[in-house]
């Protein structure tokens, strides 16, 4: 039976949140983390795999030098010290999309720690402090067949997949992150948002949500008004859209706040998240790090980064996001709203390369933050994932720049881009969207809507110039938004004079 939610407003009367993220990033590198397999997205099943990924008897791990050197250069991104010596260790589990048995990771000496990260949130900065970010490799991924909701419970059969074994992961762990109250659920967000920009400025990973690349697991945990101590938390577990990120802290919120007004207490567990339902469910009783049973890796070396190396790894660090913001504001002329509006839409990065194809700023503005996103939010998915690049909506801007289209007809633009019906000037020229610039044509719509409004017209001839609108109106409607709105208010004076 699903639980009956508390209003939201009602939990903060009562409740002070703590949240804290444990964010998943795939490297980017050629090969695996311990072994020469490809490390790319989408082979055939079990075509990118070997006996040190498998886990078979006698192979021999090898850590990716690039991995680490990506590792490396994440913490200095976040403001982390980097150890001095660091070791690997085997987390050991039982999955079955973890050939081994044990995940060879990091446990109580990560290669970065102690580390920060700034993000604002409507005009507000919030300091999320970073724990550790550490080395680790992902598991393979189980395919559930049969049933209604994809997971195993209801399944005919179970097959999986281990081409994503090994693969090079970095876990940045945030410390419990308290005071924002009923801006949780946006913090969250917004730090997920700007960590992923970061890392694509970095260079170290896709990040794409929609393929794994980047994911999020979200710890949730309340306690009373007022307290300061920490309630028992929940882990939601692979959450991959920066719109699921908030709504699963909001959604934990509310679901914690029913169970200990109503007496209960909260269990220590996982949760899934339903995209579909906005809505967690139970997964398994959350293991201490007793649990697993760590011990450090015997087939593996210490890792050991010289200060040298680490100094100029630091040399190679793309800007800080806070000073980038406000130079781009600067640069863009932007006003606070209108950059508050941009970073609330998640569309810094996406502006700054439609810029960087040629079309203005506010132009772009425009476009990502009301058009797209509106777009985006309609079909549930990212900014990004909306399915239109930065390079096609600066050629959509360029036609309008151009004369060859008006900011209605580059909607209908938008619309094609988003069916995959080509370039935006093959579209343009495949639906007849482009601008009647042609008087003889024009004319005889403006004719028409003189003769159509009289009253309108004779209010134009007494020098009510105002009123053109309602003609010009007309005209466009007439010939469905492609008319030279310019040269028809022109053509009306002109007839009117």
């Amino acid at each position: 039976m699903a639980t009956a939610l508390v209003d939201f407003d009602t939990v903060l009367a009562t409740y002070d949140p703590a949240l804290g993220l444990e964010v998943h990033v795939e490297l980017n590198t050629a090969t695996k983390m311990f072994c020469g397999c490809p490390a790319v997205f989408g082979g055939e099943p079990n075509s990118q795999v070997c006996p040190t990924c498998l886990g078979l008897p006698g192979a021999m791990p090898v850590v990716n030098g690039k991995a680490v050197e990506s590792a490396i250069r994440i913490g200095l991104a976040l403001n982390c010290s980097i150890a001095e010596w660091c070791r690997f260790a085997r987390k050991n589990y039982f999955y079955p999309d973890m050939p081994k048995n044990f995940q060879t990771s990091q446990y109580d000496e990560p290669i970065a720690f102690d580390g920060w990260m700034d993000v604002d949130v409507d005009g507000e900065t919030f300091r999320v402090e970073i724990e550790r970010a550490h080395m680790e490799e992902d598991t393979g991924k189980s395919l559930h067949v049969g049933g209604a909701t994809g997971r195993i419970h209801g399944a005919d059969y179970s097959l999986v997949d281990y081409n994503r074994a090994g693969i090079p992961l970095i876990e940045i762990v945030t410390r419990p992150i308290v005071g924002a109250g009923e801006k949780a659920p946006l913090v969250a967000r917004a730090y997920v948002q700007q960590l992923r920009d970061l890392i694509l400025a970095l260079g170290v990973s896709e990040a794409r949500m929609d393929q794994g690349n980047l994911r999020a697991d979200v710890n949730l945990s309340l306690s009373p008004k007022g307290s300061g101590v920490l309630g028992t938390r929940t882990e939601t577990k692979n959450v991959n859209s920066f719109r699921s990120v908030e709504r699963a802290v909001r959604f934990e919120m509310q679901r914690h706040a029913a169970v200990l007004d109503q007496g209960g207490s909260i269990l220590q567990e996982t949760r899934h998240w339903h995209e579909d339902t906005g809505r967690t469910t139970s997964g398994r009783e959350k293991s201490d790090a007793e649990d697993y049973r760590y011990f450090p890796e015997p087939d593996l070396v210490p890792v050991a980064p010289s200060r040298e190396w680490v100094e100029e790894l630091r040399g190679t660090l793309p800007e800080n996001p806070t000073t980038k913001r406000a130079r781009l504001q600067g640069d863009w002329g932007f006003t606070d709203l209108e950059m508050r509006d941009v970073v609330a839409a998640g569309a810094l990065l996406p502006i700054e390369q439609t810029v960087a194809a040629g079309a203005p700023p506010q132009a772009a503005r425009k476009w990502w933050v009301a058009e797209l996103a509106r777009r985006a939010n309609d079909a549930g998915v990212e900014l990004a994932e909306v399915g239109v690049t930065p390079e096609q909506v600066a050629a959509v801007q360029a036609l309008v720049d151009a004369g060859t289209i008006n900011d209605k007809l580059a909607r209908q633009v938008f619309d094609g881009l988003q069916a995959g019906e080509g370039t935006p000037g093959e579209i343009v020229a495949a639906r007849g969207l482009a601008v009647v610039s042609d008087d003889g044509a024009l004319g005889a719509a403006v004719d028409k809507a003189i003769e159509a409004n009289p009253d309108v017209a004779q209010k134009i001839r007494d020098g009510k110039h105002a009123a053109a609108g309602a003609l010009i109106g007309a005209v466009m409607k007439e010939m469905r938004g492609q008319a030279d709105a310019g040269r028809v208010r022109e053509l009306v004076l002109e007839k009117l004079a």
